[in-house]
């Protein structure tokens, strides 16, 4: 499965402007611009829960897909958001545990400017 492809074409994802930059051996990471219309507030750019949790989740599943060459749909998420993504985000994602049924990865998310971690995640994905 070409890895780079599947999340280039994924629409959503695309819409956001997620990038998936890196896909191997049960490791990604991704980035996201962030942009005015992905913030939640009028008067301050700061990302929306919804986008730092798509990118979380995007490159979750990109960890895994690297693991088990097969989409991976998103059975269960759980983010703790730490900071506000007030500029470009980044994640990174390591696959925690891959079963026959269903696999574990967790993922970071920080802020490009600083490193500071905006939210910490972990997802379950569907493997069989």
């Amino acid at each position: 499965m070409d890895i780079e492809a599947f999340f280039e074409e994924m629409p959503f994802a695309d819409l956001l402007g997620v990038d998936v930059t890196e896909a191997a051996d049960g490791h990604a990471e991704g980035y996201l611009e962030m942009r005015e219309d992905l913030s939640w507030n009028a008067d301050r750019l700061m990302a929306h829960g919804g986008v730092t949790f798509t990118l979380a989740d995007t490159v979750g599943g990109a960890a895994l897909v690297s693991e088990v060459d097969q989409p991976v749909p998103t059975i269960d998420m759980r983010i703790d958001y730490l900071d506000a993504g007030t500029g470009d985000l980044r994640a990174e994602a390591d696959v925690v545990r891959v079963g026959g049924d269903v696999g574990t990865v967790d993922v970071e998310v920080f802020a490009v400017e600083d490193d500071t971690l905006v939210a910490d995640a972990r997802g379950v994905y569907k493997t069989g």
